[in-house]
């Protein structure tokens, strides 16, 4: 049987790949190692964070599962950032990691054209660069229109422990041997990337009493934009903090030679997460601190593991054990599961489209962590975005491609084409030069439009979008049309909250702004007939009307630079006084744009005002 689509891998990325293409109607067959690993967490007991967050809120906004998913499976949920400001606000959810892959797993198994396979793809049916299928280890051979990699850490991984390497990947399953060797024949650049995981501690064995306790919010929220919570506040499960010490950095000092990134193995490649790094790393990097903060997070309701969030490292056992009974009421702590990291082959993301689909094969989509990202949520969202793609290139239709200022999909996606890595890459609000645009209150205002004209929304969940937008409407125009005038009653309440008093008529749009009101304290001025996820974003806007609005400016200037394109067939050998690095780059990344060219790292403004002068002169045909 041919498909239309095989989908690499069952991780977060093939999970949101398969179900995309699926959705859309066309053929999919998934492929995993084993079906029972299907969307586990091997690594972190969560979904969302910083950034991460509104990430988990675009993918919902697009179609995708894993805030449905997330939702009915936390344990505990708060919201980060909240007192920083609307541009850092982000959900965390402590998830189950066993109702999480579950969940996913029904998921898959109930949606119409999507079929399961376990196998190990090790080839790729490729003919005139054009991928045709793919080739199991047993040799059989699987036809498609499209395929999309999503191996995750699984070519060629190795587990580091001490001085000790495993041929393996995360959990004990089998590698890929062969897949990135292909790969790397077909011409890809293959890197290696490294990243790590802590022990888990047998929850009796801690003393609860020496730890700082962690509660989930008092708040009720969801991931998805179309679920109610399905969690009470006071049935949240609990998280704890507690702190390195000096004794614990003593041990790590004296037995750094027997870590695998520290002189424990020589023939190391890869290059470790930089913003989520060893605890080795952290000793190492940053010798002043006296402690470094490490949580306590519960796995699941259905056995008792708790994840030492913070204290990854490729120490031996031995060392493992001294380093956790240092920490305070870890004194008769029983590990589990022990620390290791992991070594694993991965492509150099500027060989993609921004559609992800590769540039040297035709057909070929790669997402997630064979990309160089790292999280759950990195990777989920370029699944979505690869299944969406080669669902429409199979329809003959225009990729979607968020622009940086849609989405912080956006901006991942064009930071790997455009930037590569150096080691696996993170999401941060610091990424996104337009973040107040990219709030977490604001991915379906954002995004909806375009999962609904991908086919991903349906007509139910795009008619509550639209009436979304429809209230805030006019819950705006609402109060910039109803005034207030300087009344002697109006005027001392306005004394009592410490406001200044009126002299002449002001809109309840502008009294909004100022900083002593709220919606709450309009109400007594007028009737608000609607719920608090309108007031909030009508709130939330009157406050930064001013920066958001500059921060569009911003965007239409940049859009200008994005509507000039390059043509395909342009040969920068050619262009006179471009510097020898940008001739590199450029021919490497091969943007489409003067503001994707103006974005890659060793591209100077200069060579833009060149390449722009040569642009406008016009080249013809390349010759």
């Amino acid at each position: 049987m041919k498909y239309e689509v095989i989908v690499v891998g069952g991780g977060h990325a093939g999970c949101e790949a398969s179900l995309a293409s699926a959705r859309k109607g066309h053929r999919t067959l998934l492929i995993t190692g084993r079906i029972g690993n299907i969307a586990t967490m091997p690594c972190n007991p969560s979904i969302g964070g910083s950034a991460k967050g509104i990430v988990v809120r675009e993918i919902d906004a697009l179609g995708g599962e894993m805030g449905k998913n997330a939702d009915q499976s936390l344990l505990q949920m708060k919201m980060l950032n909240y007192k920083k400001g609307p541009a850092v606000r982000a959900l965390r959810a402590q998830a189950d990691k066993v109702t999480y892959p579950q969940n996913m797993l029904q998921t898959l198994q109930n949606t119409d054209y999507l079929d399961i396979k376990e196998g190990i793809v090790e080839d790729l049916i490729v003919e005139e660069h054009k991928v045709q299928g793919v080739v199991l280890e047993d040799s059989e051979k699987i036809l498609s229109n499209m395929v999309i990699l999503t191996t995750g850490t699984y070519l060629k991984a190795d587990i580091l422990v001490g001085d000790t390497r495993r041929r393996e990947g995360p959990n004990g399953e089998r590698p890929s041997e062969f897949l990135s060797d292909r790969l790397k024949e077909l011409g890809f650049k293959i890197i290696r990337l490294k990243t790590g995981t802590p022990q888990r501690i047998e929850k009796r064995s801690i003393d609860f009493t020496k730890v700082k306790l962690e509660l989930g919010d008092s708040k009720l929220y969801t991931f998805s934009h179309d679920n109610e919570a399905y969690y009470q506040v006071e049935e949240q499960i609990p998280c704890h903090l507690v702190y390195t010490n000096e004794k614990t950095h003593q041990i790590i000092r004296e037995n750094l030679s027997k870590s695998s990134m520290y002189g424990g193995l020589n023939d190391i490649e890869g290059i470790g997460p930089r913003y989520c790094p060893s605890i080795e790393d952290k000793i190492v990097r940053f010798s002043d601190k006296e402690r470094h903060q490490l949580f306590l997070e519960p796995e699941s309701l259905y056995y008792d593991d708790i994840y030492l969030q913070g204290f990854s490292t490729s120490m031996p056992y031995d060392v493992q054990e001294d380093m956790v009974h240092s920490l305070e009421g870890f004194e008769h702590a029983i590990i589990k599961k022990y620390a290791y990291a992991i070594e694993y082959d991965a492509i150099y993301p500027t060989q993609l489209k921004q559609s992800l689909e590769t540039k040297l094969i035709e057909n070929l989509f790669t997402a997630g962590q064979i990309n160089g990202t790292s999280g759950y949520e990195e990777a989920a969202c370029q699944g979505l975005m690869a299944g969406i793609n080669a669902s429409l290139k199979l329809e003959g239709k225009e990729p979607l491609v968020l622009r940086r200022s849609d989405a912080y999909i956006g901006v991942l996606i064009d930071d790997l084409v455009t930037k590569g890595v150096r080691d696996p890459y993170r999401l941060l609000t610091s990424r996104a030069e337009y973040r107040l645009l990219l709030r977490h209150d604001n991915a379906d205002l954002r995004l909806r439009e375009y999962g609904y004209q991908v086919g991903l929304i349906d007509e139910k969940k795009y008619q509550k979008y639209l009436d979304k937008k429809n209230k805030i409407q006019e819950l705006t125009n609402l109060l910039k049309n109803t005034k207030i005038t300087p009344k002697k009653n109006i005027n001392e309440y306005f004394e009592k909250i410490g406001s200044p008093i009126l002299k002449d008529s002001i809109s309840l749009y502008n009294l909004l702004k100022r900083q002593e009101f709220d919606m709450d304290k309009l109400k007594q001025f007028i009737e608000i007939p609607y719920d608090k996820e309108i007031t909030e974003e009508v709130e939330l806007f009157n406050k930064y009307e001013g920066y958001i609005k500059k921060a569009e400016e911003e965007v239409r200037k940049m859009l200008s630079l994005e509507d000039e394109k390059i043509p395909d067939f342009i040969n920068y050998d050619r262009i006179k006084n471009l510097a020898s690095e940008a001739k590199q780059k450029l021919k490497e990344v091969k943007p489409t744009s003067i503001g994707q060219a103006m974005r890659i790292s060793g591209v100077n403004p200069s060579d833009i005002s060149i390449l722009m002068i040569y642009l406008k002169k016009g080249e013809k045909n390349g010759k």
